[in-house]
C-alpha cells in the first residue's frame, strides 16, 4: 500500500459506505432530487473517506484528529440526509435501518480512532 490511510480500517469502512450510498441514490432517488438531497448525500459520504485520508498522511497527531472531526461531522450529515429520505419517502425502512446501523457503526470507528490520538 502507497498510502498510510489505505491500511486504516475505518477509511477502508467508509469507502465501502460510500459506494452503498451511491448505489442508493442510483436506484431510488427521484431525478428531481439530483441536485439538491441526492447530491449532499453523496458529497457528505465521500467527505467522510476524503478527510481521514487528507487527515492521515503526512500530518501531525493534532491535525489528524481534526480531520477526524470533520469525517465525524460528514457522518452525522449523511444520517440526517438519511433521515430526510426516509421522511420523503425516497428511501425505504430497510435502507434506512442499514445504512443508519453502518454509520452509527463508523461513526463509533472514526471517535475510537480520534480518542487514540
Amino acid at each position: 500500500m502507497a498510502f498510510k490511510f489505505e491500511s486504516l480500517l475505518v477509511w477502508q469502512r467508509a469507502l465501502d459506505l460510500t459506494d452503498e450510498i451511491n448505489t442508493l441514490t442510483k436506484s431510488s432517488f427521484p431525478k428531481d432530487e439530483l441536485f439538491v438531497l441526492t447530491s449532499q448525500i453523496k458529497r457528505a459520504a465521500d467527505s467522510v473517506v476524503l478527510n481521514i485520508a487528507e487527515g492521515c498522511t503526512g500530518q501531525t497527531n493534532a491535525v489528524f484528529k481534526q480531520f477526524l472531526g470533520y469525517s465525524l461531522r460528514s457522518a452525522i450529515e449523511v444520517v440526517s440526509c438519511l433521515f430526510i429520505g426516509k421522511r420523503r419517502k425516497i428511501i425505504n425502512e430497510n435502507d434506512f435501518q442499514k445504512l443508519y446501523d453502518d454509520y452509527q457503526a463508523l461513526c463509533k470507528m472514526i471517535t475510537a480512532l480520534r480518542n487514540t490520538l
